[in-house]
């Protein structure tokens, strides 16, 4: 599929303003700390890569692969 930088980099903005939102309200976490737990995150690095296909994902399904990723980093 092809797609514009511009549709792509608005589709990656949304997914993650809706990730961080449902960290935010699912998880109690601060705008800050869910901004961060994102932006650090591999997942963060491989929305971004439209290879990946992520960019096309929903945000609950992101939210679930950061959360996994997150679950390893603290295991």
């Amino acid at each position: 599929m092809n797609i514009s930088k511009t549709d792509f980099d608005y589709m990656v903005d949304c997914l993650e303003r809706d990730v961080a939102s449902i960290l935010v309200e699912k998880d109690g976490y601060s705008i800050r700390q869910a901004l961060d737990a994102l932006y650090l995150s591999q997942t963060y690095q491989k929305i971004h890569n439209p290879a990946t296909g992520l960019y096309f994902q929903s945000p609950v399904y992101i939210y679930s692969c950061l959360m996994d990723e997150i679950k390893e980093k603290l295991a």
